[in-house]
């Protein structure tokens, strides 16, 4: 199932830019404290390190992931999930452009 819809969030205005522009997210804080970030990342391939658990789940598009110590590449697409273990980093890659909300911890 896909997330279609946040209610009740502050959300955090300015944009995080990564990657010159490859990757546009802004931060939510639901109102129990749970902070999560809701962004997309454009045609590209890009690593990104973690510092906490996160959980991937497309909202659109697809992307093609490789988690740190694999050498296979696999798809998410809208609806799906996957999940990155905190203190390590995954590569996307990305033909068209992937919406997603990041789940942390």
């Amino acid at each position: 199932m896909t997330t279609e819809k946040i209610d009740g969030v502050s959300v955090t205005t300015r944009a995080n830019v990564y990657f010159d522009g490859k990757c546009v997210s802004h931060g939510i804080t639901l109102a129990d404290g749970t902070k999560k970030s809701v962004g997309v990342v454009l045609p590209a391939t890009l690593t990104f390190n973690t510092g906490a658990a996160e959980i991937m789940e497309c909202v659109a598009g697809a992307c093609e992931y490789k988690l740190a110590g694999s050498d296979e590449w696999r798809r998410s697409s809208a609806g799906e999930q996957f999940s990155v273990p905190a203190n390590s980093s995954f590569e996307i890659r990305v033909t068209e452009a992937y919406h997603y909300i990041c789940h942390f911890g």
